[in-house]
């Protein structure tokens, strides 16, 4: 299967309220050699304030912001999603992909009125390469080089990990793009490096996070292993464990618990599902929790690190813990309720982009916002009025507001000009995106760290900027 390596450049770090402002993959057949690439940039929504560390390190100026000459999101969206599916069936992968690219990726789908799963349907599947290079620090140590940060700890930042293992940019960007303008083919350029070294030096730890990046192959060794090393890396360090599997979520197949086989079961054979839930939320954490689709990190027993598990625990003791917990199908049930009753119900979010995984979208909305995309915007109002998700119905909205506002009632373009300009200037409330007050406090603290002025010019530019978004507010 052939893989889709991609990165974004965004405009912060709080995922459901930023957005993409460039995005770049290149296309490799299954032994990472370059089919195809592609690349879009477009210019800022009217409701985001972009972070100034962001675009420091980015590099996107705010006369790219406001460039009229680019895309709109809107646009650039559905390009990229042209250009994904087209490339579909593959291997999405990304470098940290996990934890901010996808769900960049989704949010964008999401509100722009696209179905959010792209990577991980219809025969796609996602993996992260930096968990492809945790796995092969942990198992095959001399795989790669790690470099240390400032504080002497081993740091994967990709803008680091690549070039302490000879990694040299050599980009082939397209017309009008220009190295100082995007790093965002860099980025993927020099995970496809880093993704070339682990399969070549350590192809057996490369074809095993191969298999875990499909859930249905991760939970059946899971459950089929009977102890296995199961690995992660927490603030900068390197955590494993021996473990059997002892439940998964009845309501939720993917989250599998898994037993620490450095503690003693007999604590825990007789808890209830109520005891249990407390267990699995403290520290230090007898029974562990595995998301079966986000490609975990985990060996057979026999090929674990060294010096990683309790020593007073003998083999044939470990044995018999295993066949204690894993015999016990009425303690792996209730750790299945238990599982399943971790969290409360919490109330829905009142913001729209924090209610992606509240329900799926129903046939018959689906089939409207797809009618959606096809007509022309004077028909699209009207469409609206006929879906019924309401976060679906504000998204809508908002693309026509972006689009064509002129066709909005005067009382609808009203009530979106005041969200805008409360996304902008919150007042000082305490909210989850990036408004003007949080945006001028970072700036400060850039200007005070750039004692040399090496940014001056840049970072006066954004100070311009804002005081222009500010501006808009009314």
């Amino acid at each position: 299967m052939p893989y889709v390596f991609f990165d974004t450049e965004t405009t912060g770090i709080s995922t459901p309220f930023v957005q993409i402002l460039e995005f770049g993959a290149i296309k490799t057949d299954d032994d990472l050699n370059e089919i195809d690439r592609f690349f879009v940039r477009c210019r800022l929504l009217p409701h985001i304030v972009p972070s100034p560390g962001a675009l420091l390190v980015t590099g996107i100026t705010p006369d790219i912001l406001l460039d009229e000459g680019l895309p709109s999101h809107y646009e650039a969206i559905q390009e990229i999603r042209r250009k994904l599916m087209e490339w579909s069936p593959a291997v999405f992968i990304g470098y940290n992909s996990f934890g901010f690219d996808e769900e960049i990726l989704r949010q964008a789908f999401f509100q722009t009125l696209h179905p959010p799963y792209l990577t991980n349907t219809n025969g796609n599947v996602r993996s992260d390469a930096m968990r492809i290079m945790h796995a092969a620090h942990i198992y095959q140590p001399n795989t790669i080089s790690v470099p240390a940060d400032k504080r002497g700890r081993k740091t994967f930042r990709l803008d680091k990990l690549a070039p302490a293992n000879g990694y040299v940019p050599s980009l082939e960007l397209p017309r009008g793009v220009s190295d100082e303008d995007s790093q965002v083919y860099g980025d993927v350029e020099a995970t496809i490096f880093m993704a070339r070294l682990v399969k070549e030096r350590a192809n057996q730890i490369w074809e095993n996070m191969e298999r875990f990046r499909d859930q249905d192959q991760t939970i059946d060794f899971m459950m089929r292993e009977p102890c296995f090393s199961l690995s992660e890396r927490y603030f900068g360090r390197i955590y494993s464990w021996l473990v059997t599997f002892c439940g998964q979520n009845p309501n939720y197949k993917n989250q599998i618990a898994v037993f620490d086989t450095d503690f003693n079961p007999e604590e825990y054979l007789q808890l209830s599902v109520e005891e249990l839930t407390m267990v699995l939320n403290k520290s230090p954490k007898a029974i562990r929790v595995v998301t079966a689709n986000r490609q975990p990190i985990m060996m057979s027993a026999e090929e674990a690190p060294g010096g990683k598990t309790d020593p007073l625990v003998s083999e044939y003791e470990r044995k018999r813990r295993i066949d204690v917990i894993r015999g016990d199908q009425r303690f792996v049930r209730r750790v299945g309720e238990a599982l399943s009753q971790r969290f409360q119900p919490i109330e829905p979010s009142p913001y729209r982009e924090l209610q992606i995984y509240d329900g799926s979208v129903s046939w018959e909305d689906q089939d409207l916002i797809d009618k959606f995309h096809e007509e022309p915007w004077e028909t699209r109002i009207h469409l609206i009025e006929q879906i019924q998700d309401p976060r679906l119905v504000e998204f809508a909205h908002r693309l026509v507001y972006f689009e064509r506002p002129e066709l909005l009632s005067d009382r609808k373009r009203k009530e979106m000009d005041e969200w805008r300009a409360e996304r902008i200037v919150t007042g000082g409330q305490l909210v989850p995106w990036m408004d003007l007050s949080k945006a001028f406090a970072e700036l400060r603290e850039l200007e005070e760290e750039d004692s040399s002025g090496r940014y001056s010019k840049f970072l006066k530019e954004v100070r311009k900027f804002l005081m222009g978004r500010g501006e808009l507010r009314t």
